[in-house]
């Protein structure tokens, strides 16, 4: 396992443990820093922190003292606190640089690192990209908002390995001195507003991700966003686009077929993934892999099998001439929109969840291929008054995925779509979207 090298602070605290707390404070204790972590809930009875408090670590649980800053060179923070905390904004007051952990996977990995971020479809393309790679068979390694703490997996990456990581707003916001190889940026929407306050402040933690890109490297990005445009002036890496709009600059489609600059890389029917959203996602992770020398064979084979990301417009299975899909991450209406844009079929919808006071006024022009609407949840009843204000006439509130399901295929019939794409959050019913998204897998897979 790889240990910092050359690292220039002696003294680190590590503010909130987690999964990325405890990843970066075992590696810098591992590298011979010194390390405090404060964490206000920390459990000192999990094996890995008392490994760390037995390897040395100094913690401070039960609060957030000024003091744990004293003598404190570095600061490694949870991406998500906010930077209205007051240890870093003591921190920013005291000059003390304060990083997420992916700074440090920075100082580690040797090889190539591709970088993906975007307001939606990371996790798909980081996929994706991941899975060409794989199947080129180089070798490579996946880390990041996906799942994997990106400094753990940077330590038993080698030279000749390529990091594929997927970034949010809040980690890229922590860095400093972080340069991926390709950077892919796919989209921006208005997002995480609570954390960053403006849209100008989300945007400009996005664009980290090729500030201190050279012309050495390359930006994979989205040439139909215009939002994205306005910031290439200011870019210093290569430029490849991709787009669904265009024809002929970087990764592109028509009516057939799926191109990478002039060259035809497999005929779109052929591909598994449904949807608008999910062809960007597929551009943009073709350019990465193109500009990275994969074969088009090995993008072919991946684009032919890959079924989606769990929860993320995946495809659970076929029954009866039914085709059903698991879209339970689709917490918002601009998701759940682009879910419905995916399919030609008509299509029975299960929404529902937790009610945030949001509006569903602008899913109705959405829903014109929706024949039926099972709805569950908090927002049940105001999920109804949309599905009338969209003219569907078969509709009916359930209390369980269960029932949503049965339901759902009583609805049916052959070659229709049945699409859970709740448009809201699970925290109603479910501890987590991926919770909500499991339990109508079974729930179909025991349909009789």
């Amino acid at each position: 396992m790889k240990t910092l090298k050359n690292f220039p602070y002696a003294h680190v605290l590590v503010l909130g443990l987690a999964k990325s707390g405890t990843a970066a404070a075992q590696l810098l204790l591992d590298s011979g820093v010194k390390v405090r972590i404060n964490d206000l809930k920390a459990d000192l009875d999990q094996p890995a922190v008392r490994q760390l408090i037995d390897q040395g670590a100094d913690i401070v649980t039960g609060g957030h003292p000024l003091s744990v800053l004293d003598d404190i060179e570095y600061v490694v923070k949870n991406p998500g606190i906010p930077y209205e905390n007051p240890i870093i904004e003591e921190a920013v007051t005291r000059q003390i640089p304060t990083v997420t952990e992916i700074e440090l996977a920075g100082f580690l990995h040797e090889g190539k690192l591709i970088a993906v971020t975007g307001s939606n479809g990371k996790t798909t393309t980081t996929t994706l990209i991941h899975e060409m790679i794989k199947a080129d068979q180089q070798p490579v390694a996946v880390a990041g908002n996906i799942g994997h703490v990106s400094c753990e997996v940077a330590r038993s990456t080698t030279a000749d390995e390529t990091m594929v990581t997927e970034l949010s707003s809040f980690q890229l916001l922590g860095t400093e001195k972080f340069r991926p190889s390709i950077s892919v940026w796919l989209n921006l929407y208005e997002a995480h507003l609570d954390y960053h306050h403006t849209l100008e402040n989300y945007h400009r933690a996005k664009a980290k991700i090729t500030e201190n890109q050279t012309p050495e490297d390359t930006l994979v990005y989205n040439a139909d966003d215009e939002k994205i445009k306005s910031f290439l002036p200011e870019v210093k890496a290569q430029l490849v686009p991709f787009s669904i709009k265009e024809r002929g600059q970087g990764a592109w489609a028509d009516d057939e077929m799926i191109y990478f600059k002039e060259e035809p890389i497999m005929n779109k029917d052929e591909v598994v993934l449904v949807g608008e959203q999910n062809l960007q996602n597929i551009l943009a992770a073709v350019a990465a892999v193109k500009v990275n020398g994969i074969r088009n064979e090995s993008i072919e084979h991946v684009l032919k099998t890959f079924t989606g990301v769990p929860h993320r417009l995946q495809f659970v299975t076929e029954k009866n001439g039914r085709l059903f899909y698991n879209d339970s991450k689709a917490t918002n209406i601009l998701a759940t929109s682009y879910a419905l844009k995916s399919f030609r079929q008509p299509v029975i919808l299960l929404a529902g969840g937790l009610d945030r006071g949001t509006s569903f006024e602008t899913l109705v022009p959405y829903l014109k291929a929706v024949k039926a609407m099972v709805v569950f949840g908090e927002t049940a009843d105001r999920m109804l008054e949309t599905a009338g204000k969209a003219g569907i006439e078969k509709t009916v509130k359930v209390d369980t995925m269960k029932e949503a399901v049965d339901q759902a295929y009583q609805f049916s019939e052959e070659e229709d779509v049945i699409l859970l794409s709740p448009a809201c959050a699970s925290w109603d019913q479910y501890r987590t979207f991926e919770e909500r998204g499991d339990m109508f897998i079974e729930a179909v897979h025991k349909l009789k």
